[in-house]
């Protein structure tokens, strides 16, 4: 029997992870075209509709009308704009903060529990979301075990009030979305050569400097991916502010909500939905943008 040279044994595994890469593309085409048609033709509809304009009895009607769109200026608008995405950046900031010492436990100290620990964080937030928000709101209410703890140890009198303000609507948008934050880290940090870490030690001399000059740098494409998952979601959430929030605390997916259902005015509605993907995709950009750099430099 011929023996395969070198070269043809490396012409054979390419020809072979060729072909799985092909097959794996044809396998995700579907779904890929599916959820891109849809998603196209929903974007052209908020577009359009965005344009239109509502008839005496409030039902939408498509046209070419600018009003809605410079309706966007007013200020009230602006202030509720930039609220939403103060509270969604002060969340991811504290999703960051609580998960990562979570994941760093679980991915290199879970050891053979690890699969279990990952399990326990995630199987609760299989309940539905409306269903864990009111059971949070309970707990943060002002008869609720945080005041009630709170209060007990001096931290807290009888007028402290973690409901009906901002702190409620960040802790709430925090538990909702902590869970997209721990899972990208947790694969970050399971990927990384532990190596590093003991390196580290030996050149900084202590866990925290470790932390941040090693395993933080080495970790920052999990935590930007983390933030994208939570940002974007809590940019539109709507739930967390109606239930733990007062009318100085709405958020945009809050007026978005009012205007399709109870204000009856879809195109309004759907020109502020613009405006708040608007700056999604601009967060989004950046972070592509960020990607690719890194993996850039990773190449060199």
């Amino acid at each position: 029997m011929a023996q395969r040279t070198p070269s043809g044994a490396l012409r054979a595994q390419r020809g072979r992870s060729a072909s799985g890469t092909r097959l794996w593309t044809w396998l995700m085409l579907p779904g890929t075209l599916w959820m891109t048609g849809f998603l196209i033709a929903s974007l052209i509809l908020v577009a359009t509709l965005a344009l239109g304009t509502t008839d005496p009895l409030g039902n939408p009607r498509f046209g070419f009308d600018l009003d809605n769109v410079k309706a966007l200026a007013d200020p009230a608008y602006r202030i509720v704009l930039l609220r939403s995405l103060a509270f969604a950046l002060i969340a991811c900031a504290v999703c960051l903060v609580v998960a990562y010492p979570v994941a760093y436990v679980i991915a290199l100290h879970g050891g053979r529990f690890k699969n279990l620990l990952i399990a326990a964080i995630v199987v609760p937030f299989f309940a539905n979301y409306l269903v864990r928000m009111y059971g949070w709101s309970v707990v943060l209410s002002d008869g609720g075990p945080v005041l009630r703890a709170l209060r007990a140890v001096g931290l807290a009198d009888a007028h402290t009030k973690i409901l009906q303000s901002g702190t409620g609507v960040i802790a709430g948008l925090v538990y909702g979305f902590v869970v997209f934050m721990i899972i990208p880290l947790y694969a970050a940090l399971e990927r990384m050569d532990l190596s590093l870490i003991e390196a580290g030690r030996d050149l900084y001399g202590g866990p925290l400097r470790t932390f941040f000059f090693v395993t933080l740098p080495a970790t920052r494409q999990g935590a930007a991916a983390g933030a994208v998952l939570v940002l974007l979601p809590a940019m539109g959430d709507f739930v967390s502010a109606q239930l733990m929030g007062g009318p100085d605390q709405i958020m945009i997916g809050n007026l978005i909500q009012d205007k399709f259902f109870q204000g009856q005015n879809w195109p309004l509605g759907s020109a502020l939905t613009m405006l708040m993907m608007a700056v999604l995709f601009l967060g989004m950009l950046g972070y592509l943008r960020r990607t690719r750099k890194d993996e850039a430099e990773a190449a060199r």
